[in-house]
């Protein structure tokens, strides 16, 4: 019974861990791109190219797109 229970355990350890690691891996990802998406959206605006304002929706397609998503909101704003 008690063998049952520690290998219980040691797999729900393990999931944790996993979890956890795909979550910062994520959390990562986010980060990075929406790092760079911010710094080419200023240096855009600054040199009054495209004027895009930053709210929550323009953040997440940053966060999410990276590069990709600031060309795309590029585009939105020709539009």
């Amino acid at each position: 019974m008690w063998l049952s229970h520690l290998i219980l355990l040691i797999l729900l350890i393990v999931v944790v861990i996993l979890i956890l690691k795909l979550t910062f891996k994520i959390i990562k990802y986010l980060a990075v791109n929406t790092i760079v998406g911010l710094i080419l959206i200023g240096l855009l605006n600054f040199l009054g190219i495209t004027h895009i304002q930053l709210n929550l929706l323009n953040l997440l397609i940053i966060a999410i797109g990276g590069v990709v998503g600031v060309f795309f909101l590029i585009l939105l704003s020709f539009i």
